[in-house]
């Protein structure tokens, strides 16, 4: 058996080991004698009661706002189509009462209606006709009263 060698990985030199702590500054004034740095240390804020109260009530607010804002456009717009039925309704009637007075006027402009309430009158056709000329008041034609027979 022959008897091999475990394979090592090479070293690599270490660096010197660095210190951590600080090295003293002269101070002016005191003839070059050191002093020690003060020691600094992280101080933590102290800690606030965060409290999720009055973004939860903000929240249920705009919630419950929008929530009635919603309801009451609802019953606006309820209304609304309600007055719209209505005003189609009423709209619709006085077209039909529109026709009906159109037909009633059409049959009372009628020549045979005007002919028939003018004999219900005592009324008696024309059997000539005469003209009057407005600039010198001179009378034109052959005139003869209605009713009388020639």
């Amino acid at each position: 058996m022959s008897a091999t060698a475990p394979a090592v990985a090479p070293t690599v030199p270490s660096r010197p080991a660095t210190t951590t702590t600080p090295t003293p500054r002269p101070v002016p004034g005191r003839g070059g004698a050191t002093a020690p740095r003060p020691r600094l240390h992280v101080v933590r804020a102290p800690e606030q009661a965060r409290t999720r109260t009055p973004f939860v009530v903000l929240c249920m607010g705009v919630l419950a706002a929008s929530l009635l804002g919603t309801l009451l456009l609802n019953t606006a717009m309820a209304q609304g189509e309600y007055d719209r039925f209505a005003l189609q309704t009423e709209l619709t009637r006085a077209a039909q009462e529109e026709q009906r007075l159109a037909g009633e006027k059409a049959r009372l402009e009628s020549p045979a209606h005007i002919a028939e309430a003018a004999a219900a009158m005592g009324m008696v056709p024309s059997s000539g006709g005469g003209y009057l000329r407005l600039a010198d008041g001179a009378v034109l034609g052959d005139p003869t009263p209605a009713g009388v027979d020639e």
